[in-house]
């Protein structure tokens, strides 16, 4: 009797173990998630950044997707090689290593992407400061007092529409700027209207 109670404390302190061993996946999912969306912030995978929320959503939803996809074919994968690890922990850490292998992924492809977003903000730069003294040479005072509130809409790879604000808030000063060319060329677009009402979901 007191040898069967101690052989059943024991497997249980060996599952406890395994299960312990085990439990990284979801500690894990969190920590990485979060690492994730500031790495997607200040490294994106595509474009010039993405905000932190909308970063969080995708990275959380990749990370699931994945571990939900690959998971249980690695746990099963892991099992033939470790016959005497339990399903569960052999998904956890099937799903752990998942994880870490995405996040090596953002992380090489936002290095691979960093040039291109280096060379935009840079053909940022260059085209605010061409409207900058475009405008303080050209514009009224009203726009020259106020033209560090101006936003830009990209248009092509090389093309830019920056709008100073006006006294009238439906009619802005607006210009296209075009830095494929040095210094950067601009002309003055007719069209008053607010790069808000172009794109209602944001500039540069």
């Amino acid at each position: 009797m007191d040898e069967g109670l101690g052989a059943r404390r024991r497997q249980g302190l060996v599952r406890l173990r395994w299960r312990l061993r085990g439990a990284w996946l979801w500690p894990g999912f969190v920590v990485l998630t979060l690492l994730e969306m500031v790495l997607l912030h200040w490294l994106p995978l595509a474009g010039q950044g993405t905000d932190f929320i909308p970063a969080l959503l995708l990275a959380g939803s990749l990370n699931l997707i994945a571990v939900a996809l690959l998971g249980g074919l690695g746990g099963r994968a892991l099992r033939r090689v470790r016959r005497d690890m339990p399903k569960v922990v052999a998904d956890n850490y099937a799903g752990t290593t998942i994880l870490a292998l995405m996040a090596a992924t953002f992380v090489t492809v936002g290095l691979v992407h960093r040039p291109e977003v280096i060379d935009r903000r840079k053909a940022f730069s260059r085209q605010s400061q061409a409207v900058q003294r475009w405008v303080q040479a050209n514009g009224d005072d009203f726009a020259a007092a106020h033209v560090r509130r101006a936003d830009t809409l990209t248009i092509e790879e090389d093309l830019w529409r920056t709008c100073v604000p006006g006294p009238d808030p439906k009619r802005w000063l607006c210009l296209i700027v075009d830095t494929s060319q040095s210094p950067p060329g601009i002309t003055r677009d007719p069209n008053r209207e607010s790069n808000t009402s172009w794109n209602p979901r944001g500039s540069f």
